[in-house]
């Protein structure tokens, strides 16, 4: 296998907006993927403290030849323009897969993604099928979604729409997908709906109809954007102490046991924690923590007294969502919330729940 050669590797998206259920789908996947193949997951997070991985691993254990790399702090694209092709060529290489799925953040570019994957360098390796751009339909009467310029690039891009969650919608909410589309010029076979995840596998088959003038409507889209692209600030403490390393999920823990990362961008801020493994977190009050918060978007991991377990909460859903799912294996504890405001308190009430 190590001398096999990469050719026409069929590449889809799997895009969508913050708490659109871009990851249970792809675990949904997963659980569809004929044995005898290797998939390579790229995974892409807003925040700095990397989740989405190490809940794709941890939820993924029966599915065997699955490969993940993960790239954290916001769209992989745009901070140095070589972050994207370093991890893809990494994973590339470790997989050798039949199929690789790309998840960019919620909060990144999917235009500069698709420039990427279709550049001179990956033209023959990479065979570009149909991307798939998730939304939650009860957001379509909230403007801070469908006037932002990601929003709408991830709409543009989109060979199926993909109305998630659908065992939460209204009557109302289904046919403003529907209505949406049509404004969007999409044909009625371009929408599909799906609940709790369960993307069906035979949506990725087939070339993307992505055209190079979607480019040029892609960068019309970002001029009459108010918020600008490619500006995300990150800020990495470790026991209070800023530092510059970048690969803020493999570095050592210090005295404290605790890393946080805080970062900003597209109108929307983030902050995490990397916690070491000897601190084990009382469940009962977590969940309580959890339930309480006004966020846009939570996920987590946690080894607690009663177990290891994951979370995955959007703000519209509160508590009726947090979705916490047991895990069989938990190497640390990772959080990462994104939210209009962050609350200072936040790290001291989660070390308040440590056990003794």
């Amino acid at each position: 296998m190590n001398n096999l050669k990469l050719s026409s590797i069929p590449t889809n998206i799997v895009t969508g907006f913050l708490g659109a259920g871009k990851t249970s789908a792809i675990l949904h996947l997963l659980k569809q993927k004929p044995a005898n193949e290797r998939w390579a997951i790229l995974v892409n997070e807003f925040g700095e403290i990397g989740v989405d991985g190490s809940l794709l691993e941890a939820q993924a254990l029966d599915s065997k030849n699955v490969f993940i790399q993960e790239v954290s702090g916001g769209c992989m694209c745009c901070s140095s323009g070589i972050t994207m092709p370093i991890a893809l060529n990494k994973l590339l290489k470790e997989a050798k897969p039949h199929r690789l799925l790309i998840e960019p953040t919620g909060l990144g570019h999917p235009i500069e993604v698709l420039k990427v994957l279709s550049n001179q360098y990956y033209k023959d390796v990479l065979s570009l099928e149909k991307t798939i751009t998730l939304i939650d339909a009860r957001n379509l009467a909230d403007k801070r979604y469908t006037e932002h310029v990601i929003f709408n690039q991830q709409l543009l891009i989109a060979d199926t729409i993909v109305g998630s969650k659908t065992d939460l919608y209204s009557t109302e909410d289904k046919q403003a997908l529907m209505n949406y589309g049509n404004d969007q010029t999409r044909k009625p076979e371009d929408i599909v709906f799906i609940e709790h995840g369960q993307l069906p596998i035979n949506l990725l088959a087939g070339k993307t109809q992505y055209m190079p003038q979607v480019k040029a409507q892609a960068s019309s889209l970002i001029k009459q954007a108010k918020v600008q692209p490619h500006k995300f600030k990150s800020s990495l403490l470790l026991n209070k102490k800023t530092t510059n390393n970048t690969s803020l999920n493999e570095k050592p823990f210090p005295e404290s046991g605790v890393i946080k990362a805080i970062n900003k961008g597209e109108g929307f801020q983030s902050i995490g924690w990397r916690f070491a493994a000897d601190k084990t977190f009382n469940r009962a009050k977590l969940n309580n923590f959890i339930a309480s918060l006004d966020v846009t978007r939570l996920k987590a991991i946690f080894i607690t007294n009663e177990g290891n377990f994951a979370y995955n909460m959007t703000g519209k859903e509160g508590t009726t969502a947090n979705n916490e799912v047991k895990l069989t294996e938990c190497i640390e504890s990772r959080i990462e919330i994104i939210c209009p405001k962050i609350d200072e308190a936040w790290e001291e009430t989660l070390l308040n729940y440590v056990c003794e």
